[in-house]
């Protein structure tokens, strides 16, 4: 077996059900259970009368599996050596007078005391741990905030920012240049801002990390973006569509021109639409180019164009240029200005289809927003095929989630969040999105060259079937993936 496909089939929740010294000890890894048994993974062949303690531990037979030592050496220090994965038991390592040193770091320290600190192996390992616990509890990012007294540590959480336990805040700046070294950043740089990139295996996962440093009152504060390069990998099905809303949007896309916008604010999930659509178009008959700031994921057979603003690449000189590069698909990353939407408009029209985000609430609002930026209504009517506007909600914890009861009286198919150790205690376990999709049909262009407003522009679209993001959360909630609380969370303008 290869370290990937071990890596791959790994089951975590095995290795924190025994106890970690007795597991290095004897050079055993918990792996998977499969029928009746219990694998493990070793080097060596242990001794039975350890064998029949884990089963007498476990209350489960036991198989140990024998793998080559250098195998073994490599799973070993990733998912065993460290004391423990988590920041206070990293903390452990830390001896009182190292913190001494550590207290001695400010911003005036030389480069070299700070890279000097930055490569000692508690510093090394805290990191790690702050990623492993990242990855674990399933965070797509990690906010590290120093203050005048006080590290404070945040993993955001399916959208929602979650305090963790910090380190001291001593320890700070030599975590702050080990971050930069890993991020190949100045490190002497500290009151600009900075950006960069980490690519890194954790626990057997590869991800790309999106590293981000600002200059504050009490030192930089951190962030870094956690991109699982295998999560991205999503088809349009598994998204949260409804049925009909989903077969609506795959009829849009196969038009050969136009343009289809993706709406919603940060955080909702618009560039993972995209990426997905991207996925489904994607062919060797097709060329498709991607113009994104940043580009968060790379996809195999698609151009993509990271913009920059200090060389003035902008998004419209960026489009303008890829239009002479034949074409099939073109996505933005987000129409900001007026430049941009005019040659996306243009684009349309000579046979290119234009996928683009929009930063509005709601599906007719993108359009206003699009006629007050200055784009010509009859222009916009004749290109714009659709609009799909979006949020995240969080989906209940199918482990603890139970039936919500009012008044001594349960509700039926509304249930309620309580918490347990598979969703970290929060009663939420990932997040699915809500849609709202306006489909341009006469009747809407005819709205549009009127310039009606964004009221108008609904109540033509529910004439046509039209389902608002609240409506279409209302059928999440009434099925139990989602909560009342959570949908008028998401949906609050």
């Amino acid at each position: 077996m290869r370290y990937e496909e071990i890596a791959e089939k790994l089951n975590l929740e095995l290795i924190g059900r025994f106890p970690r010294d007795k597991l290095k000890e004897n050079r055993l890894l918990p792996f998977r259970q499969e029928s009746d048994y219990l694998y493990f993974l070793s080097d060596i062949t242990p001794l039975l009368p350890v064998i029949d303690e884990l089963a007498v531990y476990s209350g489960e037979k036991i198989k140990v599996k024998k793998i080559p030592d250098i195998l073994f050496e490599q799973l070993f220090s990733e998912y065993l050596a460290a004391p423990l994965e988590t920041v206070e038991g990293m903390l452990g390592d830390l001896k009182a007078g190292m913190l001494d040193d550590f207290g001695k770091l400010d911003l005036d320290s030389s480069v070299e005391n700070l890279e000097e600190m930055a490569q000692e192996a508690p510093v090394i390992r805290l990191v790690n741990a702050m990623l492993t616990a990242a990855i674990k509890q399933g965070a797509s990012d990690i906010h590290l905030e120093p203050f005048e007294s006080r590290l404070e540590l945040r993993y955001r959480i399916d959208g929602v920012l979650y305090q963790n336990p910090a380190p001291p805040r001593e320890i700070f700046p030599a975590i702050a240049t080990r971050i930069k070294i890993m991020a190949r950043l100045n490190i002497a740089e500290r009151r600009l801002p900075q950006e960069g990139r980490i690519r890194i295996k954790v626990l057997g996962r590869e991800l790309d990390i999106r590293v981000s440093f600002i200059s504050t009152l009490y030192g930089e504060s951190i962030v870094l973006r956690l991109l699982d390069r295998a999560a991205y990998l999503l088809e349009l099905g598994n998204l949260g569509f409804a049925a009909e809303t989903l077969a609506t949007y795959l009829d849009l896309i196969q038009h050969t021109n136009g343009i289809i916008l993706v709406a919603g604010p940060t955080g909702s999930g618009k560039t993972t639409t995209l990426y997905a659509t991207l996925q489904q178009l994607n062919s060797p008959e097709k060329k498709l180019i991607t113009v994104e700031d940043p580009v968060e994921y790379q996809l195999n057979g698609v151009n993509q164009i990271q913009v920059r603003p200090e060389i003035d690449l902008t998004f419209a000189r960026g489009l303008r240029s890829i239009l002479r590069q034949d074409p099939d698909i073109i996505m933005i990353g987000e129409i900001r200005d007026l430049e941009t939407a005019q040659i996306a408009i243009q684009a349309a029209l000579t046979g290119h289809l234009v996928l683009a985000t929009l930063h509005t609430n709601d599906a007719s609002e993108a359009i206003i927003r699009l006629l007050n930026m200055g784009v010509e209504d009859y222009l916009l009517a004749a290109t714009l095929k659709g609009v799909l506007a979006q949020r995240l909600v969080r989906m209940l914890c199918p482990d603890c989630k139970t039936p919500l009861a009012e008044g001594g009286l349960k509700q039926e198919h509304l249930y309620q969040s309580r918490g347990c150790g598979k969703c970290n205690g929060i009663g939420y376990r990932g997040r699915t999105g809500i849609y709202e999709l306006l489909a341009v049909n006469p009747m809407i262009e005819e709205q549009i060259i009127k310039q009606s407003n964004a009221s108008a522009l609904r109540a033509v679209a529910s004439k046509c079937g039209f389902k608002t993001l609240l409506a279409d959360g209302k059928e999440k909630v009434s099925r139990g993936i989602t909560t009342r609380q959570e949908l008028l969370r998401v949906t609050r303008n």
